[in-house]
C-alpha cells in the first residue's frame, strides 16, 4: 500500500527522479522503512522468543539433585513488557538501526528489480502468473543476497540481552551496525556474515515470488487499471 502511495506522490510532485526505475527504488525503500517502523516491536519479540535460552538450575531435595528449566519469556506480551521496562520506548526498538539500514536497500532493490524485469516482458504476458513468479523470485534472491550481512547484525543485536555478560559487566557487544559488521569479520570471519543464507533463500525467495504474484493477481481480479508503463533503464 505505502509503495503505491509513495510512488504516486513522487510522480505527482515532479521530483527530479524521472518516471523510470529510480522511482521504484526510492518508493520501495520508503515503503520498507515505513513497514519496519510500524511493526518492529513484534519483530523484536519474535526474534527474542526464537533465540531465548532456558536456565538450568540445580536444587537439592532429600540428597537428590533435580534440574528444572525456566523459560526466559512466556509470550509476546512479556517480551514487550520487559523490553519496555529495561529501556522504555527505545527498548522496543533495540536493533532498529541495522534493520532500517538493511530494509531500505532490500525493499528498494526488491521493487526495483521486479519492476525492471516486468518492463522487459511482452505486453501479452504482463498478467501471467508464470511471469510474476520468476520475476518475484529473482527480486527476492538478489535483494536478500546483497543485504543479508545487515540482517545477521540485526539479529545478534536483538538477542544481546540473552548472551553471557562480558568482562565489562554488560552484554552489549556492538556499539552500532558498522561496529557489529567489523567485529563479526574480525572475530568470526567474513563468511559468518552469510551464515544461514542458503536456508533463508528457502523462505525468502518463494515468499517474495508468491507475494508479488498474489498482489498482481488481486489487482487484476479487482479490475484496477494497470499503471502506465515507464521507460526501461
Amino acid at each position: 500500500m505505502t509503495y503505491e502511495v509513495y510512488r504516486d506522490w513522487i510522480l505527482e510532485k515532479n521530483l527530479p527522479l524521472g518516471s523510470g526505475p529510480i522511482v521504484d527504488l526510492v518508493a520501495g525503500s520508503a515503503a520498507g522503512g515505513t513497514a519496519v517502523l510500524c511493526t518492529y516491536p513484534l519483530d523484536l519479540a519474535r526474534t527474542k522468543l526464537a533465540y531465548q535460552v532456558s536456565d538450568t538450575r540445580q536444587s537439592l531435595r532429600g540428597g537428590a539433585n533435580g534440574f528444572y528449566r525456566q523459560p526466559t519469556y512466556s509470550g509476546i506480551k512479556e517480551v514487550l513488557a520487559m523490553a519496555y521496562k529495561e529501556g522504555g520506548p527505545r527498548g522496543l526498538y533495540r536493533g532498529i538501526g541495522p534493520t532500517l539500514i538493511g530494509i531500505l536497500p532490500y525493499a528498494g532493490l526488491k521493487f526495483y528489480i521486479y519492476e525492471e524485469l516486468k518492463r522487459h516482458v511482452p505486453e501479452e504476458h504482463q498478467n501471467s502468473v508464470r511471469m510474476h513468479l520468476p520475476c518475484g523470485a529473482l527480486a527476492g534472491l538478489f535483494g536478500q543476497t546483497i543485504t543479508y550481512p545487515l540482517d545477521v547484525v540485526r539479529r545478534q543485536m536483538q538477542v544481546e540481552n540473552l548472551q553471557p555478560m562480558t568482562s565489562e559487566g554488560n552484554n552489549k557487544r556492538y556499539k552500532n551496525t558498522f561496529d557489529g559488521l567489523n567485529t563479526i569479520v574480525r572475530t568470526q570471519g567474513w563468511k559468518q556474515l552469510f551464515a544461514g543464507l542458503s536456508i533463508n533463500y528457502i523462505k525468502i525467495v518463494p515468499s517474495v515470488a508468491i507475494g508479488f504474484t498474489v498482489y498482481e493477481s488481486m489487482k487484476s481480479w479487482m479490475r484496477i487499471p494497470p499503471r502506465e508503463r515507464s521507460k526501461p533503464a
